[in-house]
């Protein structure tokens, strides 16, 4: 074990002797040069006085030096008188010489006469003086003649001091010899006194750290002690560990095999659809751009055609998304099918798909491939019990022709493929740049349509519903009609589909709702009694879950009467709802009437008919059209009557324009009629002022 008292007590008194051995020359040295300071200020005083009570005695002497010789200098009357003179200042101070010199370094002048006429010339304490500058020296003497004898072993400070004239210019220089044995000996006393002082402070310092480290020692070992047993315990518990880690190592050889194969499947969902196992948007987009740099590079074009399902929601809706995600796993398998090897066959999202075809030399080779994609639909999918007819739209774009970016070769692609839904569905189309500008002008007349809400472009007109036998105003529909002023009168086959594709049908409807039960409160408040009004929903209203809400809180607004509220729908919006049957069957137990509105153009399911809570089928116009005209119009015009009377519904015809129209719908027994022949749509007031009664 490490012995920290041993290693200390070294330490410490080594430490404790180097500082010793430094402090003690330290403090001799300071005090010594304070000592000296003193003195050498001390001879200075005296030279002035010297100087000053002696100037004139000293002036002369230095005169009459020149070229005197020694003996005449120690003789003469002059140098007794101040040698006198001299004695006489001395008396009862520590200066134990003094001496004289002229400008070329002869003594002048000396207490001790035997030094008279020595030259000092090259004496550096002469040659600093003789420069203007003081210097003093401490020396030790054996001995040392002065004033009152010959003391021995004796300390000397010797100063040399310039001789100024009243100019202040160097005339001579005095050395002074001041005995500073006494002050060296009260020095020596007081280091020996400091020494013992810091050595008994040290020494008391060492004796209590050593206490203190002795005890930390005792500590340290009883630790040690503990720090063993310890040691043992723990290399038992160690071995143990050593068990259990190689146990758990095995187990996380075993994770990190299953993490591998996890991130490789992250790795693989992160480019492949989940459901369908193709190709996702990333992988796709990735390969697009690789393929365009590429393409750039050779001079060859390439094909993205963006393909989407047609009634797929349908499916879904009626079947459940279970059905649904197996129609699209079948539908990526055959899709597959008709692919080449070196196409890109990817999954976007929902019914959206999209491939990407490189080397294309020629349209025909796009259109073969948009027309087997195509053809892939005319066999049903067989998913266990369901059998579904589907179809597909596909659009296209061209590479380098019809953009040179990702972005836009997609857009575009979507862009065609709208189109292509626009002319039939089951077809494909390729992209123009007329596509675009149509885009443009749907997305400004999207924009138009979003302002025409805020400021009351918009307004409600309504259309007769008379009584087929006597011509008696039974009701009216509401239809609304916009007036814009960038684009003028705009008709609702251009502007409903838009609110539909944009979202703005919701707000556009409710706004209806609220206006329509608003004019008529506000006619039978003033004395005009309309027997009932019919407004058209549209899928995404009844799609809210808040639609009742909505509705409910219009007719208490507005204080209309449920019962006096009929809401047509049409059979696809019927079936495009998710548990339509329930939706409906709560319209008609708030007392409002429902009717089926272009009926015959839909699926007529008669099981699904019957089932349906309305009171009203209104027959489309492109069967009243055909009266006169066409036998098999009227054929289903003669079979709607028979089904409707059998399942006690009221009929309403759409579209009659003629007398001809008119009467062979009564004679079927035809309850109402709605047409030009009664009435255009017109706004309010002038609806108000052909069917109020007459005074």
């Amino acid at each position: 074990m490490f012995n920290l008292s041993r290693y200390f007590s070294t330490v410490s008194f080594i430490l404790v002797v180097l500082a010793a051995g430094v402090l003690g020359p330290l403090y001799q040295k300071l005090s010594l040069q304070q000592m000296q300071d003193l003195a050498e200020g001390r001879n200075l005083a005296m030279a002035q006085v010297v100087q000053n009570s002696l100037r004139d005695s000293i002036e002369a002497l230095m005169s009459d030096s020149v070229g005197r010789d020694a003996d005449y200098l120690r003789q003469s009357d002059k140098a007794r008188r101040l040698q006198a003179q001299v004695l006489e200042l001395m008396q009862d101070t520590d200066i134990t010489r003094v001496k004289i010199y002229n400008r070329l370094g002869s003594t002048v002048f000396s207490t001790d006469t035997t030094q008279v006429g020595e030259s000092r010339l090259d004496n550096p304490g002469f040659r600093s003086a003789i420069s203007g500058a003081l210097i003093s020296s401490l020396t030790h003497r054996n001995s040392l003649d002065g004033f009152e004898g010959a003391p021995a072993e004796v300390d000397v400070l010797a100063s040399y001091i310039p001789i100024r004239g009243h100019d202040q210019s160097v005339e001579g220089v005095f050395e002074l010899y001041q005995n500073v044995t006494p002050f060296v000996a009260q020095l020596q006393r007081n280091m020996w006194l400091v020494t013992g002082g810091v050595a008994l402070v040290f020494a008391a310092l060492y004796l209590m750290q050593f206490l203190v480290v002795r005890r930390a020692q005792g500590i340290l070992e009883d630790q040690e002690g503990r720090i063993a047993a310890a040691r043992d315990t723990l290399e038992i518990q160690v071995a143990a560990r050593t068990d259990e880690l190689k146990r758990t190592n095995t187990q996380l050889e075993g994770e990190i095999v299953e993490r591998r194969q996890a991130q490789s499947k992250l790795n693989y969902l992160a480019y492949h659809d989940p459901l369908t196992g193709l190709s996702n948007r990333r992988s796709f987009i990735e390969r697009l751009d690789e393929s365009l740099r590429e393409s750039a590079r050779r001079g060859e074009r390439l094909a993205v055609l963006f393909i989407d399902l047609d009634q797929f929601k349908q499916v879904n809706d009626s079947l459940g998304h279970g059905v649904g995600d197996e129609l699209l796993i079948s539908v990526a398998a055959r899709l597959s099918e008709h692919v080449r090897l070196i196409d890109m066959l990817a999954r976007l999202g929902g019914d959206e798909f999209i491939c990407l075809m490189e080397g294309v030399r020629a349209e025909g080779d796009v259109e073969t491939l948009a027309g087997e994609i195509i053809a892939a639909f005319e066999a049903p999918f067989v998913l266990g019990d369901h059998e579904l007819f589907l179809s597909a739209s596909v659009g296209i774009s061209l590479f380098p022709g019809d953009g040179d970016s990702v972005l836009d070769l997609m857009r575009n692609a979507d862009t065609a493929m709208y189109r292509a839904k626009a002319l039939g569905r089951g077809n494909f189309h390729f992209y123009t740049p007329e596509m675009t500008r149509d885009a443009q002008e749907r997305i400004r007349m999207e924009n138009l349509l979003r302002r025409a809400l805020d400021n009351g472009e918009l307004s409600v007109h309504l259309q007769p519903q008379v009584e087929t036998s006597s011509g008696r105003l039974v009701g009216a529909e509401a239809l609304v009609r916009w007036n814009s002023p960038e684009l003028g009168l705009v008709m609702p086959t251009r502007f409903i589909p838009l609110a539909e594709d944009s979202g703005l049908i919701v707000g556009l409807g409710n706004w209806v709702l609220r206006e329509t039960c608003r004019q008529f409160m506000q006619w039978r408040d003033s004395g005009f009694d309309l027997p009932q009004v019919s407004v058209n929903l549209s899928v995404k209203q009844l799609e809210r879950p808040e639609f009742i809400d909505v509705l409910s809180r219009i007719l208490d607004d507005t204080g209309m009467d449920a019962t006096s509220l009929k809401l047509e729908l049409t059979e696809s919006v019927v079936m495009a709802v998710a548990d339509s049957f329930t939706l409906l069957e709560r319209l008609r137990d708030l007392g409002i009437s429902l009717a089926l509105d272009d009926f015959g153009t839909g699926y007529s399911s008669l099981s699904y008919l019957k089932m349906l809570p309305v009171q009203q089928l209104k027959i489309d116009k492109s069967f009243i059209d055909g009266i006169g005209k066409n036998s098999g119009d009227e054929a289903i015009i003669r079979t709607v009557m028979e089904l409707a009377r059998s399942l006690d519904f009221e009929v309403v015809a759409e579209g009659v324009e003629t007398i001809e129209q008119s009467d062979f719908l009564a004679g079927l027994g035809c309850e109402q009629l709605q047409g030009h022949l009664h009435g255009k749509a017109v706004p309010a007031p002038e609806f108000r002022a052909r069917w109020s009664p007459q005074p």
